[in-house]
């Protein structure tokens, strides 16, 4: 005969078992593999619902390498690199550190042309009576550059963070209500395109070139409504890619070469993106042409 039940306990014990959980608050059972696609909804609907009750509407992203400090930031992950190698001389992968730092301190000229941009775009840049919203993904480097600008200007700006194995938190400078992480590369793409009204890519490395050529592809095969896609650094870009080879190969045609512009300043790019609707002002989605403000 079975042992008497003290009901107490067994009340108790129901109601926090696993299976009683509610399944939406059930994170084991949300993480299971069949629910897969049901995590790419929430991830798509989060992010999309918090944007749209906002209203954010036209947005310009900004890509580039999380390697790109500041100049300040620049010289003292130097210093520090000098410091351990005087006490390691013989370290060799310390001394690659050093000489990689030394490599990228260049560039940090273009953390400065980030931070401008994004200053400009947040003072000036309206599209059809919606404003310009700078989106990054979120982390260090250009990323940080653009967020920082438009947090400078007084302005709202969105990060779209990824969770990756060494972990990358956001920059400060995002705005916390929009301050998002996704685990689906996917989905991320999907946020920074839906809403883009222009996209600014500096120099970077994979997951730039990953993040720039969906958007060509997009624009290439009509999946994506002609915008402004400013390749930042003209010497960078040309030296790593050589898209008019990929022409005369004929595995893209020479008015493909048409989809994107290059720019080496953040006013010339701001004039690119300003030209382009004045020209197209339909591609707006039917809205007028970004104008600027009276701001100095």
């Amino acid at each position: 005969m079975p042992a008497k039940i003290n009901l107490k306990e067994q009340s108790l014990k129901l109601t926090k078992s696993h299976a009683y959980r509610k399944a939406y608050t059930d994170a084991t059972f949300l993480s299971k593999d069949e629910l897969r696609p049901v995590r790419l909804q929430l991830e798509l609907l989060k992010t999309e619902m918090a944007l749209a009750e906002q209203g954010i509407k036209s947005t310009v992203v900004v890509f580039g390498s999380a390697r790109i400090w500041s100049e300040e930031e620049s010289a003292a992950r130097i210093g520090e690199l000098k410091k351990l190698v005087l006490k390691r001389p013989k370290d060799a992968a310390l001394r690659s550190k050093l000489a990689t730092a030394g490599k990228l301190a260049h560039s940090s000229k273009y953390y400065e042309e980030a931070r401008k941009l994004a200053r400009l775009v947040s003072e000036q840049g309206t599209l059809g009576g919606n404003k310009l919203i700078i989106v990054t993904g979120g982390g260090p480097g250009i990323m940080e550059a653009a967020n920082r600008g438009a947090y400078e200007a007084g302005a709202r700006s969105v990060g779209l963070n990824i969770t990756l194995p060494q972990e990358q938190g956001p920059n400060p400078y995002v705005s916390p209500e929009f301050c998002f992480r996704f685990h689906y590369f996917a989905v991320r793409k999907m946020h920074f395109v839906m809403r883009a009204r222009a996209l600014v890519a500096f120099p970077g490395g994979f997951g730039t070139m990953d993040e720039l050529f969906e958007v060509l592809t997009l624009v290439q095969t009509g999946k994506k409504r002609r915008l402004p896609i400013i390749l930042f650094g003209r010497k960078y870009w040309n030296d790593v890619m050589n898209f008019r080879n990929m022409a005369k190969w004929g595995y893209i045609s020479y008015e493909d070469l048409e989809l994107f512009k290059f720019a080496d300043t953040a006013e010339e790019a701001w004039a690119i993106i300003v030209e382009f609707y004045l020209k197209h002002p339909a591609n707006g989605n039917g809205a007028s042409a970004p104008v600027t403000s009276h701001k100095s």
